[in-house]
């Protein structure tokens, strides 16, 4: 990781909004060694539901990450695939996987049972658009057995139990799926159980005393959903809030340093160029724009030393990454932008994202380029990204959360029929070599493979990786047991308490 450097110090304090008084906990008793009879946990997240909460979308990761959602496995520390509803498993044959379910029950009383786990993973193949994690996967699942579900993939896929463990698989209750989108409140399996939704900005999770793996040390979570990153770091300050997400860079020098945790990540923020409409449908115009950035202004500027300069799709945390990086070949020569108007658009609620913008809007109207920035809170952001409407677009986007496999992300995110294809690409080229990467099995293959195509996806100037991003929490000092892992899948579970 860069050496950090001097922190910019931001004054007028004061002026920041509080957040007192929005998390008066309501009971739950605490014990002097956070046992089960603990006290609430007050937590502040920087993204609101952008749909409800539904599980197919961006909204997963919120569900996982407040420990609401399952999936049939988990991601070790390692990337691997690890036990969660699933006991174990085993391959038979190519396409088929059989795995074995621990007893476990869902929020709403009832047992988690082979034909309920079926009938929610045959839900999330049929969701429109298909969750990032089943990007080019068709699957069946049926129960087997008193314990066991059978999945069957139309062509071998050798990381089908890492593929589960995507936030967006997670497994709810038949009662969960109605009509429209499955509603995880009062449905889901983890350690705690949602009670309470107030629109987009707050929700109330109490904890669920019937979870498989015992009994979570704090009695609950007031979840507020802060998207102005000032006032998630201010809150830490003034001790309104136990843990706050997605402190902001220039905030990190007014926490006490006790209470500033970070870990690295394998985020990345990137320039994503609309491929289907507009200027940069134009290669050439791409490919000015790519020459325009210096990331290492963003990383010394903006992020202050908790970044590293854009590489690729896949950064520093992902460590096998560097040794395999293949160079993009076949790009376009660079356009003159002679005035080229564009729209760059991104969100607030990661609050280096506006600055950034600020900075590649600076560098790309030297380069000639007419630019017009828009910044709007996420949930009222995605739908038109997805849809075309702006040029291009900045985000900070995990390279491995949506299955732990290197392919996931480049078929999610750049094939033609992607779930999250901001780029809106749709080369024959990379659809392949995606293709290719999806069906290699062995580690170090299929790595290799995942790494040559993010060379043809790079090549095609869809995409400019900005920074490779780190994790920056606030944590009370009097809080145990959070969690950063690398994936940010998850931020607290049953281990958690103050």
């Amino acid at each position: 990781m860069s050496i950090k450097r001097p922190y910019r110090f931001l004054a007028a304090l004061a002026l920041v909004p509080g957040l007192t008084g929005c998390f008066a906990s309501p009971g739950g008793g605490s014990s002097a060694d956070g046992g089960p009879s603990g006290s609430r946990l007050r937590v502040a997240l920087a993204f609101p539901p952008a749909e409800n909460f539904s599980p197919y979308g961006a909204d997963a990761t919120l569900l996982s990450r407040l420990g609401v959602t399952e999936g049939l496995t988990a991601l070790d520390a390692n990337g691997g695939a690890a036990p969660a509803l699933a006991e174990s498993w085993r391959r038979d044959g190519d396409r088929t996987w059989r795995f074995t379910l621990r007893e476990a029950t869902f929020h709403d009383g009832t047992d988690v049972t082979p034909s309920a786990v079926a009938d929610a993973l045959t839900r999330a193949t049929k969701a429109k658009p298909a969750p990032a994690a089943l990007a080019g996967v068709r699957l069946t699942a049926k129960a087997d057995g008193g314990r066991g579900i059978r999945i069957t993939t139309a062509a071998a896929d050798p990381v089908l139990p890492m593929r589960l463990s995507s936030p967006s698989l997670a497994i709810l209750s038949p009662k969960a799926y109605g009509k429209g989108n499955p509603d995880p409140v009062g449905t889901a399996t983890g350690p705690f159980e949602i009670t309470k939704v107030n629109g987009g900005g707050s929700a109330t999770l109490d904890r669920f005393d019937d979870y498989w793996g015992g009994r979570a040390h704090a009695s609950g979570i007031d979840a507020r959903f802060v998207k102005d990153g000032t006032a998630r770091a201010n809150a830490v300050r003034t001790g309104d809030v136990d843990i706050a997400e997605a402190i902001p860079v220039a905030q990190a020098a007014t926490l006490d340093k006790a209470t500033l945790e970070e870990a690295g990540t394998t985020r990345t923020t990137s320039l994503q160029l609309n491929t289907r409409s507009g200027p940069f449908k134009d290669p050439k115009l791409r490919a000015a724009a790519r020459e325009a950035i210096d990331t290492s202004t963003l990383v010394k500027g903006v992020f202050e030393g908790y970044a590293d300069p854009g590489v690729g799709i896949y950064g520093p945390a992902v460590t096998w990454a560097e040794s395999k990086r293949v160079k993009p070949a076949g790009r376009a020569d660079a356009a003159r932008p002679d005035g080229t108007r564009i729209t760059l658009a991104t969100y607030d609620n990661r609050p280096e994202l506006p600055e950034v913008a600020q900075v590649v809007q600076q560098q790309l109207e030297k380069a000639g380029f007419e630019v017009k920035l828009e910044v709007r809170e996420y949930s009222r952001l995605e739908s038109d990204a997805l849809a075309g409407k702006f040029d291009a677009f900045i985000g900070a986007r995990n390279s491995l959360l949506d299955t732990g496999d290197p392919v996931g992300v480049l078929a999610g995110d750049y094939t033609c029929d992607g779930g999250y294809n901001l780029a809106l690409l749709c080369d024959k080229n990379v659809d392949r070599a995606v293709e290719e990467a999806d069906g290699t099995d062995g580690t170090g293959e299929r790595q290799d493979a995942a790494m040559a195509a993010e060379a043809d996806i790079l090549g095609t100037d869809a995409v400019v990786p900005l920074a490779h991003q780190q994790i920056i929490a606030g944590v009370s000092t009097k809080v145990r047991g959070v969690v950063l892992d690398t994936y940010e899948r998850t931020l607290v579970n049953a281990g958690t308490r103050r």
